[in-house]
């Protein structure tokens, strides 16, 4: 009989549990429907805006400086070279002594040089006043006229002789001149050579030493030759821009354009031009490398926007543009140029709109963005 009360009120107990599972499940239920969801945090960006800018159109080369002029100094005579009047990398005046070579035999011609032409000029003498006498003696019919022409030939003989012996001496001087090897510009000497002690011959492949000028100096380069007429019609006005950089260098340099090859390069379809800039800080040296740039002209109302903003994608480059929503959405762009930091835009982008500058990576199209920082310079 107890058994029988017992299962009764089991079965109920199971049911009002399992009611109040149920009930709790459902609370439970309402209560997370109720909550909003948590949003994802915006992500810190730095932005700049599109804007319109006069931008010039230039065009950059990678060039070389060259020395202004490059002499490699030799010897005009043989000898041995007693001394070296200067070091490796020093700067030179013009004329300034680089190198001595034994003067002790020219010295020696030089002097026989002399000797002969005062014996040639004793002779001259004597020849020129034997013609006297004999031009007398032919006007009082003494001597035969051949007689008087072979003293008028020998006298005129004479003189060639002592002619000739000055031009000796000329050349013995100069020769003795070119003892003492002179820097025919103003520059900077290069390695040395040929040490002193070494015999040197007269104009020797070798050179002794390679001076080069460097104020000022030439930047040769090579341009698309697509350009050359707008080139040469701006060469024509005078108002071709060229500057010059060295990596690293917080400013470029100023110069003139002063040659255009006559050819274009058909192998790589370039034309070779070079400017001259005056150098004087001696900025630029022989063999550096440079970037040039060319302004052809400023183009007002260019779309501009920053370079660093531009990204690389499968389907070209693109743009992550802020709505006013703080959003950012994905825009393709078509780049026509980068001049310096800035992007001239061809299209995908108006004026006024804002670019993310920095931030890029972790942007996806509709991400939050907060702005951290703003350029908006123009």
């Amino acid at each position: 009989m107890s058994s029988k009360r017992i299962l009764p009120s089991l079965a109920v107990l199971l049911v009002i549990a399992a009611a109040i599972g149920i009930f709790v499940a459902r609370s439970a239920n309402f209560t997370r429907a109720a909550s909003p969801p948590a949003q994802t945090p915006a992500v810190p960006v730095s932005t700049a805006l599109v804007v319109i800018k006069t931008v010039p159109l230039r065009l950059h080369a990678i060039g070389n400086i060259e020395p202004w002029t490059t002499v490699a100094v030799k010897a005009l005579v043989d000898g041995q070279i007693l001394a070296v009047h200067f070091k490796e990398g020093d700067a030179v005046r013009r004329n300034a002594l680089l190198f001595e070579i034994d003067p002790r035999p020219f010295k020696a011609r030089l002097a026989q040089a002399q000797a002969n032409l005062l014996r040639d000029q004793a002779l001259l003498e004597r020849a020129r006043q034997q013609q006297v006498r004999s031009q007398d003696l032919l006007a009082r019919k003494f001597i035969s006229p051949d007689a008087y022409e072979q003293a008028r030939t020998n006298a005129e003989a004479a003189a060639a002789t002592v002619a000739a012996d000055q031009a000796a001496i000329d050349s013995a001087r100069l020769d003795l001149e070119h003892c003492s090897i002179r820097s025919p510009i103003d520059g900077y000497a290069g390695k040395i050579l040929i040490q002193a002690g070494n015999l040197v011959k007269a104009n020797d492949t070798n050179a002794l030493v390679v001076i080069n000028q460097v104020v000022p100096v030439y930047a040769s380069f090579s341009v698309p030759e697509q350009y050359l007429g707008q080139i040469r019609a701006h060469q024509a006005r005078g108002d071709l821009l060229v500057q010059a950089k060295l990596a690293g260098a917080a400013q470029p340099v100023g110069g003139k354009l002063v040659f255009i090859d006559n050819a274009a390069d058909t192998t790589t379809g370039t034309i070779k031009l070079q400017a001259r800039f005056d150098n004087t800080d001696k900025a630029f040296w022989p063999g550096q490398f440079v970037d040039v740039a060319v302004t052809l002209y400023e183009q007002p109302n260019a779309v501009v926007a920053p370079a660093i903003a531009m990204q690389n994608g499968p389907t070209g480059q693109y743009a992550f543009v802020v709505k006013p929503d703080r959003t950012v959405e994905l825009r393709q762009v078509r780049i026509d140029r980068v001049e310096g930091d800035d992007a001239v835009i061809a299209a995908g982008l108006k004026p006024g709109e804002r670019v993310v500058t920095a931030g890029q990576i972790r942007l996806a199209p509709g991400t939050r963005v907060s702005l951290e920082a703003t350029d908006d310079a123009s």
